[in-house]
């Protein structure tokens, strides 16, 4: 058995559930031990984007924050 250096885990890569619908603006993600890696999906030995926790974390709690003041009101349409 070898004791030289070990080979990297590699990312699990995941694809973004609001990537567009025709399969040609899809984005993929990979939690890494420093953060967020994000590439494009259909390019996947492409660059990648590394992301930090500090910096993802806001980010996509104003996405979920847009989500929610998009959302239509429950009492939307209901008479009076």
């Amino acid at each position: 058995m070898s004791v030289g250096t070990q080979p990297a885990t590699q990312p699990r890569w995941f694809k973004s559930s609001y990537s567009g619908g025709n399969a040609t603006e899809c984005v993929e993600c990979a939690y890494v031990s420093n953060g967020i890696r994000v590439r494009d999906s259909k390019c996947s030995d492409g660059p990648v984007i590394p992301v930090r926790t500090s910096a993802w974390l806001p980010f996509v709690n104003s996405l979920a924050q847009r989500r929610a003041s998009a959302a239509p009101s429950s009492s939307a349409g209901s008479a009076s």
